[in-house]
C-alpha cells in the first residue's frame, strides 16, 4: 500500500490511496450510501471501473472530518487487483454533495441531478449524422459514475474485498467490516441495496446456478421462468431494487421487465413492492392494498334501444324497401316514350340511390348505447383501504397530440390541449403526453416550454377547486357562473391570480413568433459582425461580402436545429433533424403534497397534488428522397419514442385543436379495456364535438348524424369506425397483433359463427391470414407459439431496435385484464401488479428513441403496412380501424353524458369544402385498394363489411347525383317530364318512399337524441358535397390509380380564438372562390332558369300542361332547398351584395326564357304571336 499525502500549505491537498487486495482500509464509515453508478466498458487484461462516492462522515483516516469526494477505481486481473482512492477536498469556488443532498429524502424534493441533465438537453440525430446532446442550460453537474469491480465492497468508500458471506440475497455485496457497521447502529440488519432485512444468498436453500422459485396454489404466484438460451447461467434475483431493466444490454445481468412477462410475475404485490404477508414502511409493517374489491360489478353496461323505438324503426325499413322495388318496378315497366333519354336517365339514377340507400341503412339494424360506471374502476383499481400513498394499478396511458404548421395551427390552441391532458383526472405517474411537431417549428418548442411553465399553476388549480373544463382559454371563456358549486373561500382570489397569469402566458404565446424573429435578426447580424472581423484579420477585403446562413436562434444562444424561417439546407420544413427534448420528467408514484404555505407560491396548494405527468417534444427527421407519409408517418414515430420512453400500454391520439373537455374521460375509456371481455377491443372511439360553430350551423360542422346515429348502429355490430382524433387505443393492436379470440362468420350472410381461440392457431393458416400477427403468448409447454412469437418480433418486422422489441412484451402484460375478468384461454395479470413506479429515462433511452424517429428506420420494415397506422391513403384513420376489425378485433363507441373532447371546425365554406373534398378522396382510395371491405376476412361481420364498403363507394353517388340535379332543369327546358303521365299508381308509390323516409328520420332522432335541424343539415350539405367536392375526389381517385398523380391537399387551418370585442363567426362569412364551387352554382342557375322557362312557357302555351309544370318545379326547388346554404355563402356577410345584383340575376333571367321561348314557342311554329299580339323580330 502506497499513501502520499501533501500537508504543507504549498502542496497540493488531494490524497491518494493505493492498496491491492489484502491492505488497506478506510474507517470510520458510520452511514453507507448506496452509489447510483454505471458500468464502463472493459479493458484489455481485465476490468477497470471508476466510481464517485459522496462526502465521509467523520473520522476516517486521514482528511477524516474535511469532507470532499472520493473517487475509486479499480483493475481486476484474476484474484489480485489494484485499488486507487483520490480524495478532493472541497474548496469555496467546488462544493460536493454531503449525504443529505444524496439521500432519497434529498432527491425527492429536490430532483436527481440526472434528471435535470436530461430534462435541461436537446438530443438530435438522424440521417449520416451521430446522435447528440445539446444542453440548453449551463449547469454544474457532477458527471456519470461507473460501478466498482464486483470483487471490490459496495459501501460508499469502502475498497475492501467482499466477504463471501456477506452479500445480500438482492445482490448487494459488502466487507465485513461494513456489514458490521450496518447491523451495530440500530439499523437491525437492513440492506443499503433493497432496504429490507438482510438475507445472506443462498439462505433459503438456494443455489445459483439452480434457481427455483416460490411456487402457491394462488392465482397471482409468479410463475417459474422458461429455460431459454438468452438467461442461461444468470441468477434470478428475487427483489426489484437492483434487477436492471429491459433496457440493459446483453452483457448485463437479467432482464427484470421481460422476466415478468415471460413467467405471468407481478410487478406489484407479492413480487416488487410488498412482501407477501405484510410490506415494510419505515420499520414498521403494513398490510398492502386491497385492490380489486367488489369484482363481481361490471365497469360497463349495454344499454339497448326501447323496443317501441327500435321495432317500428326495423318494419319501416322493410317497408320503405319494398317501397323502393314497387317503384322502381313500375318506372322500368312504364317508360315516358316521348323523352325516352330522360327516362333512362332517371331511372339510372333511381337505383343508385336505392342501392346506396340500402348500403347506408342496413349497418343501423342494431343501434346500442352504453354506459359505465366510474365508482367501480376506482374500487377495483385505487382502493382507499390500507393505501395511503394513493397508489394505482390502472395501466399507463401515452397521449399523442400532432401539429405540422405553427401558422395554420397557432401555437395557443396546442398549448390550450396540451394544459388540458396535464390536468386531466388519471393517475399522474400513469400517463405521458407526446407532441408530434411534423414542421419542426421553434416557435411550437419554445411554446411548449411555456406550457410546461405554466401548468405548475394551472394544474394544481384545477385538482383543488375541481375546474371543468380544464382548458384554460375554454374556462375562461364561459359565460355562466364560476362560482357554482364552489366551496372554498379562497376560489375568488386564486382564480383571480390564475387568470392574470394567463393573460400573462397567452401574450407571450402570441408574441413567440416576433420575438423569435428579432431575436434571430439579432443574433444573426453579430455573427455576420464576427465574420467581418474574422475576414480582416486574415487579411481579407473590407468591400468582400460575407455570407452567413440566416439561422434561427433559440433563447440560450444556440441555433435551432430544426425549421429556420429562412429555410436554409438541413433546416427546412422537409429536411431536418430528428429532435426529443424533455420537459417535464416522469413523476413518482406517490402524491406529493406540500405541508406549510409558501408565499411564493401563487396559489395555496397544501392537501394537493402538485406532481405533473411526463411531457415530451419531439419532431421526427425529415430529409429529401424519403416519403413522410404525412400524419400517419408522424404518429408512427410517436408510437415508436413513446415505447422506449414510457410504454404505455394504451394510447390516445388528439389533433392539436381538439382538447379534453371531461377531466374523467380516460376513466371512462378505460372501463371498457378493463371489463370483461376488454381483452378483445383494439380501441374506444369517442364521438367528436366541436366549438365555435354558428348556431344555424349551415355547412353541418356538428356532422351529428354521423357522430350520433351512424356510429351508434356500428357499436351493436363490430364497433364504430376510427375517425382520426379521440381514441384510445391498445398499443399491441396498433403493432398488428391479433386479439386472443376472435369469431368466423360463415354462410349467406355471415349466419354460421365458428368461434375460435387466435391462440391455438397452428401455422397452417390459410392465405388470407398471412397479414395477422398472432396475439403473444406464454404458454411453456408449447414451443409452436413460442417460434410464431418469435417470428412475431423479428427485426424485418418491427424494425432493429432492440429496446422497441423488448418493450412489446411489457405492453402487452400492462394491458391485460385481471385474472378474475379474463376469458376463456386469455391470460390475466394479478391485481395490484401495476401499481408501481415507472423505470427512469436516461440517456442511452432517449438516443434509442432518437434513433427510432429518423426517417430511414422504417426501410424494410411491417410499419405503415401492418404494424401501426397503415399508409396509402389520405384517410389513414379509416384504414387502420379496417385492418383492425379484418383481425378479429372489435371495437366500442363511448358516447359520455359531458362531452369527452371538443375541437373546432372550419366554418368557413371554402375550407369546409376542401375537408370533404379530402375525406371523400380516402374514400375512393380505399374502394380502389386492397383495404376494399370486398376482400375482407371472415372475422369481419356482413353488416360491419357492408359499412366498410360504403365508405369507398359514397362519393361515387355524386355522378349520379349531379345527373338528378340536372334532370329537372332539362324537364322545364324541354318541356317533358321524366313519367309519360302524373299516375295514380306513381303518386303513391313515390309518396309511400318520401313518407317512410321521414318516418325513419324521426325514429333515428328519437333513438339517436338528435334534432330536426340536425338531421335537415345532414340533408342539406349532403347534396352540396355531393355536387363539388365528391366529383372532384373522383377524378382524383381515378387519376392516381390509372395514371400514378399523387395527391396533394393543404392543412386545414384552425381558427383561433376570438379577441374581446371580435365577432366570434367572422371567418363564417369570408368568401374565397374555389374550382369546386363551379358545379353547384352551375345548377342553381340552370334550375332557377328552367323555373322562369317552364312558368312563362306554360302560362303563354294555349294547351299548358299543368303537371309537368308542377312535377318540374317541385323537383328544382328540392334541388334549390337543398342548396340554399351554398348561396348563402356565397353572398358573404348580409347586407354586402348590393340590390343592383339581385335585379341583374332576375333580369338575366327572364331575357334567357324569353329567347328560349322565342327558339322553341309553346305550339312549335316560329314567330308565333302572343301576349297583345307582339312578335319577335
Amino acid at each position: 500500500m502506497v499513501v502520499t499525502n501533501h500537508d504543507s500549505p504549498t502542496s497540493s491537498p488531494v490524497r491518494i490511496t493505493v492498496s491491492s487486495s489484502r491492505g488497506f482500509r478506510n474507517l470510520g464509515l458510520t452511514s453507507p450510501i448506496l452509489r447510483a453508478s454505471i458500468s464502463n466498458s472493459p479493458l484489455s487484461g481485465g476490468e477497470t471501473r471508476r466510481s464517485s462516492g459522496g462526502r465521509r462522515g467523520s473520522g476516517g483516516g486521514g482528511s477524516g472530518g474535511v469532507g470532499g469526494r472520493y473517487l475509486s477505481m479499480s483493475k481486476d486481473g484474476g484474484e489480485e487487483y489494484v485499488a486507487y482512492t483520490v480524495h478532493i477536498p472541497p474548496t469555496p469556488d467546488h462544493q460536493f454533495m454531503s449525504n443529505s443532498q444524496t439521500s432519497p429524502e434529498y432527491l425527492k424534493n429536490q430532483g436527481n441531478p440526472n434528471e435535470n441533465r436530461i430534462k435541461d438537453t436537446v438530443f438530435t440525430g438522424g440521417f449520416n449524422s451521430e446522435t447528440r446532446a445539446h444542453a440548453r442550460r449551463m449547469q454544474s453537474i457532477e458527471e456519470l459514475t461507473v460501478t466498482k469491480s464486483k470483487l471490490l465492497c459496495q459501501v460508499e468508500g469502502c475498497d475492501e474485498k467482499v466477504s463471501s458471506k456477506s452479500q445480500c440475497e438482492c445482490g448487494y455485496r459488502m466487507c465485513d467490516d461494513c456489514y458490521i457497521d450496518c447491523c451495530s447502529n440500530g439499523a437491525v440488519g437492513i440492506c443499503p441495496g433493497c432496504k429490507e432485512l438482510f438475507r445472506e444468498a443462498g439462505e433459503d436453500g438456494s443455489n445459483e446456478d439452480d434457481f427455483r422459485p416460490m411456487m402457491s396454489e394462488e392465482k397471482d404466484t409468479v410463475n417459474p421462468l422458461r429455460r431459454n438460451g438468452g438467461f442461461g447461467g444468470v441468477k434470478l434475483e428475487n427483489n426489484f431494487s437492483l434487477v436492471r431493466s429491459f433496457k440493459a444490454h446483453n452483457n448485463q445481468e437479467f432482464d427484470h421487465t421481460r422476466w415478468l412477462f415471460e413467467t405471468n410475475g407481478t410487478y406489484g404485490f407479492g413480487n416488487a413492492v410488498w412482501p407477501r404477508e405484510a410490506c415494510q414502511r419505515g420499520g414498521e409493517y403494513e398490510s398492502p392494498p386491497v385492490f380489486n374489491d367488489r369484482r363481481n360489478r361490471p365497469l360497463t353496461r349495454k344499454v339497448g334501444i326501447s323496443a317501441a323505438i327500435l321495432s317500428p324503426y326495423r318494419l319501416l325499413m322493410v317497408f320503405r324497401l319494398v317501397a323502393l322495388g314497387l317503384f322502381l318496378t313500375w318506372r322500368i315497366l312504364h317508360p315516358n316514350n316521348d323523352a325516352i333519354w330522360l327516362w333512362l336517365m332517371s331511372v339510372i339514377c333511381e337505383v343508385w340511390f336505392a342501392f346506396s340507400w340500402l348500403l347506408d341503412q342496413l349497418p343501423k339494424l342494431c343501434p346500442v348505447n352504453r354506459s359505465t360506471d366510474l365508482t367501480v374502476l376506482k374500487e377495483r383499481f385505487e382502493p382507499t383501504q390500507n393505501n395511503p400513498k394513493g397508489l394505482s394499478d390502472l395501466p399507463g396511458i401515452d397521449i399523442f397530440v400532432s401539429t405540422a404548421d405553427a401558422e395554420k395551427e397557432p401555437p395557443l390552441v396546442t398549448a390550450n390541449t396540451i394544459l388540458s391532458i396535464l390536468a386531466v383526472d388519471y393517475p399522474v405517474d400513469k400517463l405521458a403526453c407526446y407532441l408530434s411537431d411534423d414542421g419542426g417549428s421553434l416557435v411550437t418548442f419554445e411554446a411548449l416550454a411555456e406550457v410546461a411553465s405554466f401548468a405548475r399553476i394551472w394544474v394544481p388549480f384545477c385538482r383543488k377547486h375541481e375546474i371543468e373544463p380544464r382548458n384554460p382559454e375554454a374556462y375562461f371563456s364561459q359565460k355562466g357562473d364560476p362560482l357554482r358549486n364552489k366551496r372554498r373561500v379562497d376560489f375568488v382570489r386564486e382564480r383571480r391570480k390564475v387568470k392574470r397569469e394567463y393573460d400573462e402566458f397567452k401574450v407571450r404565446i402570441n408574441a413567440l413568433p416576433e420575438s423569435i424573429r428579432r431575436r434571430s435578426d439579432a443574433c444573426n447580424s453579430r455573427e455576420e459582425l464576427l465574420a467581418k472581423k474574422k475576414q480582416m484579420e486574415i487579411g481579407g477585403k473590407t468591400s468582400e461580402s460575407v455570407k452567413i446562413p440566416k439561422a434561427t436562434w433559440m433563447s440560450d444562444g444556440n441555433t435551432w436545429h430544426g425549421t429556420w424561417f429562412s429555410g436554409e439546407e438541413d433546416h427546412s420544413r422537409s429536411n431536418h433533424a430528428g429532435i426529443i427534448q424533455l420537459m417535464l420528467i416522469p413523476p413518482g408514484p406517490e402524491c406529493v403534497y406540500k405541508t406549510e404555505e409558501d408565499a411564493d407560491d401563487l396559489i395555496d396548494t397544501r392537501n394537493v397534488d402538485t406532481r405533473l405527468p411526463m411531457l415530451v417534444y419531439v419532431s421526427r427527421e425529415k430529409r429529401p428522397r424519403f416519403d413522410h407519409n404525412k400524419k400517419a408517418g408522424a404518429m408512427n414515430a410517436l408510437v415508436r419514442a413513446s415505447a422506449i420512453m414510457s410504454n404505455g400500454s394504451f394510447v390516445l391520439n388528439l389533433d392539436c385543436d381538439h382538447y379534453i373537455y371531461n377531466s374523467k374521460a380516460l376513466r371512462e375509456g378505460m372501463c371498457f379495456m378493463l371489463d370483461r371481455g376488454g381483452d378483445k377491443i383494439c380501441y374506444v372511439q369517442f364521438p367528436q364535438r366541436f366549438e365555435g360553430i354558428d348556431p344555424s350551423d349551415r355547412y353541418a360542422n356538428h356532422n351529428t348524424v354521423f357522430f350520433d346515429v351512424s356510429m351508434r348502429a356500428l357499436d351493436g355490430l363490430q364497433g364504430p369506425m376510427y375517425v382520426g382524433t379521440g381514441c384510445i387505443f391498445r398499443r399491441i393492436a396498433l403493432y398488428g397483433f391479433s386479439p386472443p379470440r376472435a369469431t368466423e362468420h360463415h354462410g349467406w350472410f355471415g349466419g354460421k359463427k365458428i368461434k375460435f381461440s387466435l391462440k391455438r392457431l397452428k401455422k397452417n393458416k390459410s392465405e388470407e391470414d398471412n397479414e395477422m400477427i398472432l396475439p403473444i403468448v406464454d404458454d411453456q409447454n408449447n414451443e409452436e407459439e413460442e417460434d410464431e412469437l418469435k417470428q412475431a418480433l423479428i427485426p424485418e418486422r418491427f424494425g432493429d431496435s432492440t429496446y422497441l422489441i423488448d418493450s412489446i412484451a411489457v405492453a402487452e402484460f400492462g394491458g391485460r385484464l385481471i385474472h378474475e375478468l379474463r376469458g376463456k384461454g386469455s391470460h390475466g395479470r394479478p391485481s395490484g401488479s401495476l401499481a408501481v413506479q415507472r423505470e427512469p429515462i436516461d440517456r442511452a433511452a432517449i438516443e434509442e428513441a432518437i434513433k427510432v424517429v429518423t426517417c430511414f428506420y422504417e426501410d424494410k420494415t411491417e410499419w405503415g403496412k401492418r404494424v401501426g397506422w397503415i399508409y396509402g391513403s389520405i384517410t389513414e384513420d379509416v384504414v387502420t380501424g379496417y385492418r383492425m376489425h379484418n383481425r378479429g378485433w372489435r371495437s366500442v363507441y363511448c358516447v359520455t353524458k359531458k362531452d369527452a373532447f371538443r375541437g373546432t371546425a372550419p366554418i368557413n365554406l371554402t375550407d369546409r369544402l376542401i375537408q370533404v373534398l379530402r375525406w371523400a378522396t380516402g374514400s375512393v382510395e380505399i374502394f380502389f385498394s386492397r383495404n376494399n371491405a370486398l376482400f375482407a376476412s371472415r372475422r369481419m361481420k356482413f353488416l360491419q363489411r357492408i359499412a366498410y364498403f360504403n365508405v369507398g363507394m359514397y362519393p361515387f353517388t355524386s355522378i349520379f347525383l349531379l345527373a338528378y340535379c340536372v334532370l329537372p332543369a332539362l324537364s322545364l327546358f324541354s318541356g317533358k317530364f321524366i313519367v309519360q303521365s302524373l299516375n295514380v299508381t306513381f303518386l303513391i308509390l313515390l309518396l309511400s318512399i318520401t313518407v317512410t323516409l321521414s318516418l325513419l328520420a324521426l325514429l333515428e332522432i328519437r333513438w339517436s337524441k338528435i334534432t330536426l335541424h340536425d338531421w335537415w343539415r345532414n340533408e342539406q350539405f349532403w347534396l352540396i358535397g355531393g355536387t363539388s367536392a365528391h366529383p372532384v375526389a373522383v377524378i382524383q381517385g381515378l387519376l392516381k390509380v390509372i395514371a400514378g398523380i399523387d395527391i396533394s391537399f393543404t392543412l386545414t387551418s384552425k381558427p383561433a380564438a376570438a379577441d374581446d370585442g371580435e365577432d366570434e363567426f367572422a371567418e363564417l362569412y369570408e368568401f374565397r372562390f374555389t374550382m369546386l364551387m363551379i358545379p353547384p352554382v352551375t345548377i342553381i342557375l340552370l334550375n332557377v332558369s328552367a323555373i322562369a322557362v317552364g312558368v312563362f312557357r306554360t302560362i303563354y302555351s294555349p294547351f299548358p300542361e299543368w303537371s309537368k309544370l308542377l312535377g318540374g318545379v317541385f323537383f328544382s326547388f328540392w334541388v334549390l332547398s337543398h342548396l340554399y346554404p351554398f348561396a348563402k355563402g356565397l353572398m358573404g356577410r348580409k347586407g354586402k351584395i348590393s340590390t343592383i345584383v339581385y335585379l341583374w340575376s332576375m333580369l338575366i333571367c327572364i331575357v334567357v326564357s324569353l329567347i328560349f321561348l322565342y327558339v322553341h314557342p309553346p305550339d312549335g311554329s316560329r314567330g308565333q304571336s302572343f301576349a297583345l299580339g307582339s312578335q319577335f323580330p
